[in-house]
């Protein structure tokens, strides 16, 4: 397609993984884009290179196979056409089930084909605003956007919806909590309630209390000041604090009953529902920095979730994020300025392909804004948009970025599953249900 007649183009901030995926999905589209990257004038403390999409935890973009969430939003994005996810194919690695990639040749893959595109000038320069000369703009500064960055959102839509860190608590699939442990009810409110309940003895807190304190846990960067964490702390400082700190906070009884005895339980680990559907629950006051295996191990100690199948884990760790179901329209774009859009992790989602995913949808958005193609939020029941329904419109009160998982997807009605056909084949009936959807929605 020719280049836009007429137009300035669109600026992209970030050559990041959403930055980078927007850039190219843009140019794809002919629309010239300038992307500008901070890199070297300023970087992060978390960077230690200058190329673009530079992996900074691990090298693994999860798994790439279905009927797994993960393996299903890769294949959506594989229908979209998605460029970056091409290039960590011709990158990867041995990784079992997973795809991982040999980081730099990932990056200078990335490089390379930015600089060799003409449709795309790559810009090193810090930007502190979105440009005025641009007809849009797509925000993807990632989780570690510049000071001066963070000064303009914060200027514009206040500090109250921006956020500097992932206080994450676990997510449990509702299926796999016991309900014969467990119950509804709300402090001191008549009726189910709103909340699940798990009823600890004061022989399961001890032993809950004492694995969380000899817990593994992962290990702060140098810049994420622990300081911080006074008004959220994750709960493995808290227990550090005494034994009954948990059962005096978080997990205090009080104004419950536990069915199963008449009486008010020793402590009491609540759960919070993640959708609206009732498909998840989080872990009210669980934000936490245990290692994934300790997490499977010690919270599976909490009285009916013995056999807890974990959605997310909970994290800690330092990340700027927008509250974007408060600022953001359905395509990505601010209500106050709906010229410019927000992607990757600064927009409230978790992960590499959940970055490239907001990023590819920014860019085709932006290129529906400019009038070069018609493009429609994907429908909900896919992982794409089950993955924008969350940033945009997030049932969750407060909003917390995550990763893909089935947690978020609607739920399936009786005419496409019976519960009796089992779990395995309920995800196959997702997986096979959002490709449809994705294919029918690409041809509109």
């Amino acid at each position: 397609m020719a280049a836009c007649s007429n137009s300035a183009g669109a600026a992209v901030i970030g050559a990041g993984l959403a930055g980078s995926e927007a850039a190219f999905t843009l140019a794809s589209l002919g629309v010239p884009v300038t992307l500008y990257e901070a890199r070297p004038a300023w970087s992060s403390p978390a960077h230690i290179t200058t190329h673009p999409a530079e992996l900074v935890c691990s090298n693994s973009f999860k798994a790439r196979d279905l009927p797994s969430a993960h393996g299903l939003l890769k294949a959506e994005l594989k229908v979209l056409g998605c460029f970056l996810l091409d290039i960590a194919h011709k990158t990867a690695v041995p990784a079992g089930a997973a795809l991982a990639v040999d980081r730099e040749l990932f990056s200078l893959n990335v490089l390379d084909n930015l600089q060799a595109n003409p449709l795309i000038k790559l810009v090193r320069e810090e930007i502190t605003a979105p440009p005025a000369d641009h007809d849009v703009c797509i925000i993807a500064a990632g989780p570690l956007a510049s000071e001066k960055l963070t000064g303009w959102l914060t200027n514009e839509f206040l500090s109250a919806n921006l956020h500097f860190y992932d206080a994450i608590a676990p997510i449990i699939e509702t299926e796999s909590i016991d309900m014969s442990i467990a119950f509804h009810a709300s402090r001191r409110e008549e009726g189910p309630g709103d909340y699940i309940n798990c009823p600890f003895s004061e022989d399961e807190y001890r032993v809950f209390y004492e694995a969380l304190r000899e817990a593994d846990r992962t290990i702060a960067r140098s810049f994420e000041d622990a300081a911080f964490f006074e008004s959220c702390l994750p709960v493995e400082v808290m227990a550090e604090r005494g034994y009954n700190c948990l059962a005096f906070g978080p997990m205090r009884p009080i104004g419950l009953t536990d069915p199963r005895t008449g009486k008010r339980p020793f402590a009491v680990c609540q759960l919070r529902k993640e959708t609206a559907a009732a498909e998840s629950y989080n872990i009210v006051g669980f934000q936490t920095r245990l290692t994934i295996p300790e997490q499977q191990k010690v919270f599976r100690l909490i009285p009916g979730l013995q056999n807890a199948k974990f959605l997310r884990f909970g994290s800690i760790h330092r990340n700027t994020y927008l509250d974007s179901p408060k600022l953001l329209n359905g395509d990505l774009s601010f209500k106050k300025y709906p010229h410019i859009f927000l992607a990757g992790q600064i927009c409230g989602n978790e992960g590499y392909t959940e970055s490239v995913a907001t990023g590819h949808l920014a860019a085709l958005f932006a290129a529906s804004k400019l009038g070069v193609k018609t493009a429609t939020p994907p429908p909900g029941q896919t992982a794409l948009g089950a993955l924008l329904k969350h940033v945009t419109s997030s049932y969750a009160e407060p909003f917390c970025p995550t990763n893909i998982h089935f947690g978020l997807f609607p739920s399936l009605d009786k005419t496409e599953f019976n519960r009796k056909q089992g779990k395995k084949r309920k995800k196959e009936v997702l997986c096979e249900r959002a490709l449809r959807l994705i294919n029918e929605w690409m041809v509109k």
